[in-house]
């Protein structure tokens, strides 16, 4: 634990940061980098404009001092940047810290898995939206069938690593894909997390309508499956976790459209350029990269840090409203992760 816990207006501690370590992705995902935007002549991120391995162990020590307990690295998708077991190995190495996991669409596990698990990494989420090859080919905007994507998770399970699988439910697109994906996932152990499609960035077209939200998944489930409710595991948990009545398994759903968890969100955001966002739909980041590289000290670091979680008051999906989901700005996901 930190040795000094900080926490913002609303006296929600600081727990957990997403550290997107590249915004670039081998997947043109619909609902996070549509391809009729970031295209082939889209400019992403110079390599000098991102965070070095050095810079993101010495912000992430910085904040494990501060609170955070749990690490998450994501993208775009996190594999595609060189080495990132010897990231991974550095952050494990940082006193405090209990927890690093990974966020990835699964495709280089195969050539990864056991490294990153050498390394020291726990888990990984597998974003997996559809089992059908052409609808998942056409999710994923690559034309990349499912077996890729399933022979990264049974790479990861052979290693040793923790497997949950993302679903992001879309009305008119994947909805029927919500029995078939709990079916799978209940039969091969793995535990599927439900996704509200969300208003993320401003490139995926979100609209209301488009939103299947938690209960109506539920519902569909548990028409099925009878369903129990799970205890969270630790204060903050954004998944709202049921077990298969008689199983060990679990499913959960992430309702930040239709069941908003904005008053016991603990977690900060590091973008792949060194900017801080302390919500998901907030596209205004506090520089951190060129704060070390003009030479700040530790004390400096811990304390910009610090000021920025104090003064932290965002609660958008409590206030979300047709007009703040058109009008806001905000950050594209593929910079800071999900």
């Amino acid at each position: 634990m930190g040795t000094n816990i900080i926490k913002d207006q609303l006296n929600r501690p600081l727990r957990d940061i997403r550290i997107s370590v590249i915004d670039r992705c081998n997947f043109r995902c619909q609902y996070c980098m549509p391809a009729d935007i970031f295209g082939p002549d889209f400019a992403f991120l110079p390599k000098s404009e991102l965070l070095t391995y050095e810079e993101i162990e010495r912000v992430a020590s910085t904040f494990v001092q501060l609170g955070v307990e749990k690490i998450r690295l994501t993208g775009g998708e996190p594999l595609l940047r060189k080495d990132l077991p010897i990231l991974i190995q550095k952050l494990n190495e940082i006193e405090g810290l209990k927890d690093i996991a990974l966020t990835t669409n699964g495709v280089l596990l195969p050539k990864y898995a056991e490294q990153l698990k050498a390394a020291g990494l726990k888990r990984v989420n597998v974003s997996l939206d559809s089992l059908k090859d052409e609808l998942f080919g056409q999710i994923n905007g690559r034309n990349v069938g499912v077996g890729p994507v399933l022979d990264g998770i049974e790479s990861a399970k052979k290693a040793g690593l923790g497997v949950k699988i993302n679903t992001v439910i879309k009305k008119g697109l994947n909805d029927t894909e919500i029995l078939p994906m709990a079916e799978f996932c209940k039969k091969e152990g793995l535990e599927l997390r439900y996704i509200e499609y969300m208003d993320v960035g401003s490139t995926n077209g979100w609209k209301m309508d488009d939103v299947i939200t938690k209960k109506q998944i539920y519902n569909m489930i548990n028409e099925h499956y009878e369903l129990e409710q799970v205890d969270p595991d630790y204060y903050g948990e954004v998944a709202k976790k049921y077990r298969y009545k008689g199983t060990d398994v679990n499913v959960g759903f992430i309702s930040s459209v239709s069941e908003s968890f904005c008053s016991t969100c603990t977690r900060a955001r590091l973008s792949a350029n060194g900017q801080i966002f302390t919500c998901l739909f907030n596209g205004n980041g506090h520089d951190i990269r060129d704060f070390i590289r003009e030479g700040a000290s530790d004390d400096e670091l811990r304390a910009r840090i610090t000021d920025i979680w104090n003064h932290r008051t965002d609660r958008y999906s409590d206030e979300r409203t047709a007009e703040t989901a058109a009008n806001r700005k905000k950050i594209e996901m593929s910079y800071i992760g999900g």
